[in-house]
């Protein structure tokens, strides 16, 4: 077994695409941005065609020796693989190209490492990187089957490399009984928001669709956002105003890419569950992407292993690349399923605005409401919301306001107010699918 040194500064690397023919199908172009957000120096990209894997090597014994010559040659100091490997596949591959071997997953974490800023992300990074490790743990500095010694301690007993998984089991539950700490204070977050009926809408998407940059524009916020991948780690949250809608909590949270480990998708779950738990989910799509087939399946693929049981709207973003113009498409009157935007250019984003609302309340319709003077609170509400497109009094000093609102909105704010629907809105409430008595409300006695 070989050892090799910690390399200070960029990594010499040479990357490794194997197509083979039961797996996956590879991206060679996302590998290549993978490798560029760890801050490697790229020397070459080799391309390996198989059937299927190389249970020694992985790519092949013939291949191995090829890659030794490439590393000796260009004097590399890592070779990255676009696949997973096992522990005994790197250890054989270290000993053949006299140099440090990583696969996929060990790239991935490598630059969650690097982007975690809060608490939460670091803990979640941490246990990732031990559930990694565990599987490849192996002693360096002695025989693992060497016994600890002194007195009281000869005989039967612990290996080293026993030992060290030990500690590693150790620390693994003491992280994940952190993570749960702040689970637990995200859920009582959660039920305080359910049990005021603020609706949460999650933004979730394929790595640099542009999530992070449309996030900033509908919150008015400041995540950084960067052309790379995993720009963004740790989940934001916002709580904002929204037209028609009231009180909403925005989330950003982590990008998908292919291939995407169930351990580390366990380790992010703590992440995820604003995913799991959101009221609607806006599936961030890079319009202007080649793979947006392959990337959309991934992206759900994802969604389905962690149970996200949640209404979808798909946003078809960087249409200013695409070429596509800036539009709507509904599953059915009401009921948006597709809306083409460019968070870039801001085009489309009233679209956009239009389409959660419908998405969250239902479809947009007109509504004339005549209040009485007693009712002021009703019409703070719907400024509030701003809905009202104008208002007059008539010669009774009743106020006449239109409204543009989804029905059930209206109904819930009426309700809240303790007011008669059919007196607010006379003929108009047979709109509504319920009968009107399931909807009328004593006026509420002081």
């Amino acid at each position: 077994m070989e050892y090799f040194e910690q390399h200070q500064g960029k990594e010499r690397v040479i990357l490794v695409s194997v197509s083979v023919q039961m797996l996956d199908d590879l991206d060679a172009e996302e590998f290549h941005l993978l490798a560029q957000s760890a801050n490697a120096e790229i020397l070459e990209h080799l391309f390996v065609q198989r059937l299927k894997p190389d249970a020694k090597f992985f790519v092949g014994s013939g291949k191995a020796e090829e890659i030794a010559e490439r590393v000796k040659e260009l004097d590399a100091n890592l070779v990255i693989f676009d696949h997973a490997l096992t522990p005994a596949q790197a250890r054989n591959l270290e000993n053949v190209v006299h140099c440090r071997v990583v696969d996929r997953t060990e790239l991935i974490l490598d630059i969650f490492a690097q982007r975690a800023r809060t608490y939460e992300g670091k803990l979640q990074v941490e246990l990732a990187q031990l559930q990694h490790l565990s599987s490849r743990l192996v002693r360096s500095r002695t025989n693992l089957d060497s016994q600890k010694g002194g007195i009281g301690l000869r005989g039967p007993g612990e290996t080293l490399l026993e030992t060290d998984r030990r500690l590693l089991r150790i620390r693994m539950g003491q992280l994940k009984a952190k993570i749960e700490k702040v689970r637990q204070t995200r859920i009582q977050g959660r039920v305080a928001r359910q049990k005021a009926a603020v609706p949460t809408v999650s933004l979730v998407g394929y790595t640099n669709a542009g999530k992070s940059t449309l996030f900033n524009i509908l919150a008015d916020s400041d995540v950084y956002a960067a052309d790379q991948l995993f720009a963004t780690l740790d989940p934001t949250l916002r709580r904002l105003q929204w037209d028609g809608v009231g009180n909403l909590v925005l989330a950003d949270t982590v990008g998908f890419v292919r291939n995407l480990s169930h351990s580390l998708v366990e380790s992010f779950k703590a992440t995820l569950e604003e995913t799991v738990e959101a009221t609607l989910l806006l599936h961030v799509i890079d319009s202007s992407s080649l793979e947006m087939l392959e990337q959309i399946e991934a992206v759900e693929k994802v969604l389905k292993e962690i149970g996200a049981d949640v209404p979808v709207l798909r946003v078809y973003n960087k249409i200013d690349c695409s070429g596509e113009d800036a539009k709507i498409i509904y599953r059915q009157p009401g009921q948006p399923e597709r809306v083409y935007v460019s968070a870039h250019s801001g085009e489309g984003l009233d679209l956009l605005r239009k389409a959660v609302h419908e998405a969250l309340m239902g479809q947009i319709q007109h509504f004339e409401l005549v209040l009485k003077p007693a009712y002021g609170k009703l019409r703070n509400q719907l400024y509030a919301l701003n809905v009202i497109q104008s208002e007059h009094y008539d010669d009774e000093g009743q106020l006449h306001i239109n409204v543009r609102i989804a029905p059930p909105k209206l109904e819930q704010l009426i309700k809240q107010a303790h007011l008669p629907i059919e007196e607010i809105l006379g003929s108009q409430a047979l709109q509504f699918q319920r009968p009107l008595e399931e909807f009328e409300i004593r006026p509420k006695i002081e």
